[in-house]
């Protein structure tokens, strides 16, 4: 049965119950979500929920039908009837067939209605440009928001936690998801579940989509397998969400008895040679049951007293706990089977893993002790209580793990001797205070009495307890009594007793003097155990906070040099990337030579770690004979680089409590650099847009202030030709040559003008269904005059369809395409266009046999930076232009929601390659006309 001081520690914490009751108060004021959860298409899930729409609206309740889709089930619509449908036609879309209606949820107008219930469908539904929220599952996040309570359906393949699992057993990925949070935040979870070969009988039967889709469902999505593996990860996401609401219901109503539903182990590591037979055990029964598991280990005031060595074994178990999977907690406290029982209670465990221990059954309760196991047992009956024996080796054995062996060893020793002669010296204190106490209450033996006497040798042994220890405090607790018996019990100086009844002092005395030393013992080791939890808290909090506050990489790097020097008294470096501080993240650590050349020091092992991710050197089980640790930066992302620590003294490295600040510290710098990092780019973003966006404005007001120039240069040209007599054949090829020059600086400006409105946004597609031979066609004959000495050849098959786009701007891209194969191919070659269509794209190639691109020109990517602003095949080239013209066919093309690219062909010469997509063009009336 649980302690009185068990029953008190479990009251409710009043910050919990206040902050609880702002939750309810937050929660009152919000409208209650039901999301009813099937694993496919055709459970059923519309129907239960209109089924429970109609029971709420017989029981008084205002519903109403937000979207619905049926699907053509009559069952389903015929559970509409008599319901308010709020739904209303937002799209009317042209198809071959004629139109397409879609009803399209309306969020203002159930706002604006606000009904008690509000029934809508198919939560992971895109909606349509223009509406106010992306999603649907937003419409419903404002809908609860005004206090309207909501019932939704939602398919296991649309969480977005388990969208790639799904797909990757499917096969079809879907773009329609909704976040975990929002599902976790749902008031009630209902599954709605069927078995496969049911959900299979029914699709072929047309109950869940019309028949020509079912039939294509049939070959894709609902295959057996497929259903069979999509109800298991649905029952198992289920059974997650029960779980949470499980446990919250116990913490609300602080439950302390441990229920049988958490499926996960939790295995306690003890400290003798069997932890890792424990550990490994739990591993294996956690693999067969398919379950989570947790180890612990609990550190007593005994145990904390233990060897480096000893410390350091127990902490290579821990992480074995780790490497098997299982999340591991270092916990402490003057009872095993109190702190385990706790920690059970809290985390709704009801399976146990433990270690056989050394003292049990009759001896120990003849002893008046227990094993932890029956400390366990006693304390939490209702747990499933599993028992690893122990090995012969072991039970051969000393009972305490072996240790692994290092260069420490001599350092171990050291420290060991320091450790007994500070003990030495702690028994000494404790004789002399009670020497002292002996002389202070001599002089006043004839005034005090006995019994006042024997307070001041409990007072003292309290002192000792508290100062020095336990062990100090029996030794005390002895030398009191033998002093009290030979100083001040008649006959004085003799250990004799006059009295019986003295015996009885002695004993209690005695009896007093250990229990009071061990209290005291215990509290002081609580007192510093919280004292350094406490030191490690606010050192993370201050740590934390000043590292929110640099600004630069040399920043953080530079503070997590002195803190970590600090707490570990350790020569410490971090170790960035090569070019860490820039955009650009090598995978080499940068290591000057100074460092490379240090004693102990191994540039090869930070560089492993880095790569690996993963702890090396000393203390782990990777190249442990280093005098360094290196820790890795690790972040979400990537690894920032190295922590690399040499401590003053090697222990602080194994003790688990400053090994886990260490992992702490280690993650908390990461995460700084991260966003010192983000940080830089995002200035280094918001400096290049403005850069952007200054020259834009500069090449739009240039351009414009040129073309009034240009207009009358080009209109004198033009007169002055038109004047000159025919004789004068020099004075007319200096006009010709005049109005060439200004052709070609007319277009430039013309291409600046438009490359400043393309970037700011000001073009709107005027997007029709063209021809696109009649494009082309225009294109050849705008480009006659360049393309007069070249052979052009075209391939547009007669039934190409008609495609939807801006005919004036594909034109362009097709006219800078032509004037780029005239400009840099020589007279005579020949340039071919080719057209092709697919059922969603329309492609378009030009193609010349010219001398093709510079050898510089190697890669894909390096062929893509001709598509930027301002970049030319050929830096010195006799050819005019600013190379602006691929900028602006790409910029052009990538409205259209296309693609377009350059490519070195088997022969000589380049072709480009514009891709754009299209839909089924409308029919056409006339042609409807001849048909009917």
């Amino acid at each position: 049965m649980p302690s009185p001081l068990l029953a008190a520690d479990a009251r409710p914490d009043p910050d919990a119950l206040l902050a609880r009751a702002r939750r309810d108060e937050e929660a009152a004021a919000r409208g209650k979500l039901r999301i009813y959860f099937g694993a496919s298409a055709g459970v059923g899930k519309t129907y239960a929920m209109l089924l429970a729409g109609r029971r709420r609206a017989q029981d008084g309740a205002d519903v109403v039908v937000g979207f619905v889709e049926t699907h053509g089930r009559r069952e389903t619509a015929a559970l509409l009837e008599g319901t308010e449908v709020l739904g209303v036609p937002l799209e009317v879309v042209p198809t071959v067939a004629g139109t397409s209606r879609f009803d399209e949820f309306d969020l203002d107008a159930t706002l604006a209605r606000k009904p008690s219930l509000a029934l809508v469908d198919e939560l992971a539904h895109s909606n349509v440009a223009g509406s106010r929220h992306a999603k649907r599952w937003q419409d419903v996040e404002e809908l609860l928001s005004a206090g309207i309570d909501v019932f939704t359906t939602l398919n296991v393949q649309h969480l977005e936690s388990l969208n790639d699992i799904v797909g990757g057993i499917t096969g079809i990925r879907v773009r329609e998801t909704v976040p975990d949070t929002f599902f976790d935040r749902a008031d009630e979870v209902m599954l709605v579940d069927i078995p496969a070969d049911e959900l299979l009988k029914r699709l072929s039967e047309g109950k869940v989509y019309l028949p020509e889709q079912a039939a294509h469902a049939a070959r894709n999505f609902f295959r057996k397998g497929n259903l069979i593996a999509l109800r298991e990860i649905a029952l198992r996401r289920t059974a997650d969400r029960v779980e949470d609401d499980v446990q919250a219901y116990r913490e609300e109503r602080s439950i302390g008895q441990v229920w049988g539903t958490e499926a996960a182990l939790l295995c306690c590591i003890g400290p003798d040679a069997g932890a890792e037979r424990v550990v490994r055990s739990a591993a294996r029964l956690a693999g067969q049951l398919d379950v989570g598991w947790i180890a612990i280990y609990v550190e007593t005031p005994r145990l904390q007293k233990r060897s480096t060595a000893a410390r350091e074994a127990i902490l290579q178990v821990v992480r074995l706990a780790e490497q098997l999977g299982a999340t591991t907690a270092v916990l402490s406290g003057s009872d095993i089977a109190d702190v385990v029982s706790r920690y059970a209670r809290e985390h709704n465990l009801s399976r146990l893993v433990i270690g056989q221990g050394a003292v049990t059954g009759i001896v120990a309760r003849w002893f008046g002790t227990q094993s932890v196991a029956e400390g366990i047992t006693a304390h939490v009956p209702e747990v499933d209580l599993i028992v690893v024996g122990r090995s012969p080796q072991q039970s051969e054995g000393s009972s305490t793990p072996a240790a692994t062996s290092d260069r420490s060893d001599i350092e171990n020793d050291a420290v060991a001797d320091r450790k007994r002669v500070q003990m030495r010296l702690r028994y000494l204190y404790a004789m002399l205070i009670c020497g002292a106490v002996t002389l202070i209450a001599f002089p006043l033996w004839s005034v005090l009495h006995e019994t006042n006497i024997a307070m001041i040798y409990l007072l003292a042994i309290t002192l000792i307890a508290m100062r020095f220890g336990r062990g100090p405090a029996v030794f005390g607790s002895f030398v009191a009594v033998a002093s009290f018996d030979f100083f001040f019990v008649p006959p004085r100086f003799s250990l004799a007793v006059s009295d019986v009844q003295y015996l009885v002092t002695f004993g209690v005395m005695l009896t007093i003097a250990l229990v009071i030393g061990t209290l005291a013992a215990n509290l002081r080791y609580q007192a510093r155990v919280a004292s350094r939890r406490e030191d490690r808290a606010r050192s993370l909090y201050e740590i934390a906070r000043d590292l929110s506050k640099a600004s630069g990489t040399d920043d953080v790097v530079a503070f997590a040099r002195r803190v970590v020097a600090n707490l570990f008294d350790a020569d410490v470096r971090v170790l960035l990337p090569a070019n860490g501080r820039g955009p650009v993240t090598l995978d080499r650590l940068e290591i000057d030579d100074a460092l490379g050349r240090t004693a102990g020091f191994e540039p090869a092992i930070a560089q492993w770690s880095y790569q690996q991710s993963l702890p090396a050197g000393a203390g782990t089980d990777t190249l442990s004979g280093s005098p360094w640790l290196f820790q890795p930066l690790k972040t979400a992302m990537r690894s920032r680089g190295v922590l690399a620590v040499r401590p003053a003294r090697r222990r602080l490295l194994m003790i688990p409590e400053q090994r886990r600040l260490l992992e702490t510290l280690a993650a908390l710098i990461a995460i700084a650099i991260e966003r010192v990092h983000y940080v830089e780019v995002a200035q280094g973003a918001v400096v290049r847009v403005e850069s952007e966006r200054l020259r834009n404005s500069i090449l739009s007001a240039l351009s414009h202030d040129l073309r009034t120039p240009i207009a009358a240069m080009a209109g004198l040209a033009e007169t002055l030709q038109m004047r000159t007599a025919p004789g004068q054949t020099e004075q007319r090829g200096l006009i010709a040559a005049m109005c060439d020059e200004v052709d070609r600086m007319s277009a430039l400006v013309e291409n600046l003008l438009d490359m400043a409105r393309i970037e700011s946004g000001d073009v709107k597609l005027n997007r029709q269904w063209h021809a696109v031979e009649e494009t082309i066609g225009t294109a050849l004959a705008a480009t006659a005059r360049l393309l007069a000495d070249h052979r052009v050849e075209t391939a547009v098959p007669r039934d190409l369809p008609l495609v939807e786009y801006d005919a004036v701007l594909i034109e362009r891209v097709l006219i800078n395409l032509l004037e780029n194969a005239a400009k840099y191919t020589p007279t005579g070659s020949s340039v071919r266009i080719d057209a092709s269509a697919t059922v969603a794209s329309l492609r378009l190639s030009i193609e010349d046999d010219g001398p093709g691109l510079p050898a510089r020109y190697d890669s894909p990517e390096r062929i893509e930076t001709l598509f930027d602003k301002f970049t030319r095949g050929e830096n010195e080239s006799p050819k005019s232009g600013v190379g602006l013209g691929l900028a602006i066919c790409r910029a052009i093309v990538e409205a259209h929601g296309g693609a377009i690219s350059m490519e070195r062909p088997s022969r000589r010469g380049v072709r480009f390659v514009i891709v754009l997509p299209r839909s089924e063009a409308p029919a056409i009336e006339a042609e409807r006309e001849v048909a009917a």
